[in-house]
């Protein structure tokens, strides 16, 4: 009887010890990685970083969710902890990555969006139409990434409304006033229409027949070509862009017969 309390006593105390020492080494773990994360890094310092990070498994979690929380880490290790707490905890991560979606720092935003189009994350398709409105044109590009790669045609109609947001135009002399310039499209409405072919928005063929006929959109045939191509699923005959015009007119007559 004395021999089995005995026993008892010890692994009892052996397994506080554990206890005791598993947190000691996680503070450790924690306490390195953030003296790291705080520093301006190289590339190859990053590289290193990264497979530290790798090396811990859950153990870095801490550390990666403090640096991204707080501002006093450099802006480039902050999107390399959200990157990095994308692939230590998968899809258990989302949740969690998709609220720095609002962050003030357009950085951590595109960091946040960057990493859930890694991890898949279909399930926030409606944020990532919500980001096509963000106030930095890089977050923008990226969202329209997410919704055209994860191919969330239910977001078509937000990729659409694109061609009407003034922020994705700019006046081609300074100082003049947006409404009385002839805005200049910039590259994300190209990307934008090239977006609507890949989701296959049956919406917008009508007023992409009706807009590769017009000069004004010359700069944007290329795209409105292929666009097309996909949305119809008819392919324009080759040479130049007259005869592509003239092919597609056909098309919009056809359908307005049908």
């Amino acid at each position: 009887m004395k021999k089995i309390i005995l026993i008892t006593l010890l692994s009892s105390s052996l397994s506080s010890f554990a206890s005791v020492d598993s947190k000691a080494t996680n503070k450790v773990i924690t306490e390195s990685l953030l003296k790291k994360f705080s520093k301006s890094t190289t590339k190859e310092e990053l590289i290193a970083l990264k497979k530290e990070v790798l090396s811990h498994t859950g153990k870095s979690v801490p550390a990666l969710v403090k640096v991204m929380k707080n501002e006093k880490y450099p802006e480039k290790n902050r999107w390399v902890a959200t990157f990095m707490l994308g692939k230590v905890m998968g899809k258990k991560s989302a949740p969690f990555i998709a609220k720095f979606l609002k962050h003030p720092s357009w950085v951590m935003r595109m960091a946040s969006l960057k990493t859930l189009l890694a991890l898949k994350g279909t399930e926030y398709k409606r944020k990532f139409s919500d980001a096509l409105k963000d106030n930095s044109f890089i977050v923008r590009s990226q969202a329209l990434d997410n919704i055209s790669k994860l191919n969330l045609t239910s977001e078509a109609p937000f990729v659409w409304q694109m061609l009407y947001d003034k922020r994705n135009y700019y006046a081609p002399k300074k100082g003049v006033s947006p409404k009385v310039a002839n805005l200049k499209r910039t590259n994300i409405i190209k990307k934008a229409i090239l977006t609507i072919g890949d989701l296959k928005f049956e919406k917008a063929k009508a007023p992409l027949l009706s807009m590769i006929q017009k000069e004004k959109y010359k700069d944007i045939f290329s795209e409105i070509n292929t666009s097309l191509e996909k949305i119809t699923g008819k392919k324009a005959p080759k040479g130049n862009d007259q005869i592509k015009t003239m092919f597609w007119k056909k098309v919009a007559i056809a359908n307005k017969t049908i």
